[in-house]
């Protein structure tokens, strides 16, 4: 059975705030990027655990 996606209200409080601060930093980086992607990937892999944990949350209750 798929999964279905995460919507932000999936989140909790404290997993948004993260996520906006996770964007925000991301946002900042590109500006220093050298266009190979590497400089942010460390900050995508932050924010896709905590997708990860959402949608295990998400799964758990239906």
């Amino acid at each position: 059975m798929a999964s279905k996606d995460v919507r932000f209200s999936d989140f909790t409080t404290g997993e948004k705030i993260r996520v906006v601060t996770l964007v925000a930093r991301m946002a900042k980086r590109s500006i220093a990027d050298d266009g190979s992607g590497r400089v942010l990937k460390d900050l995508q892999d932050k924010v896709a655990r905590i997708e990860q944990r959402a949608q295990r949350r998400k799964d758990a209750g239906q």
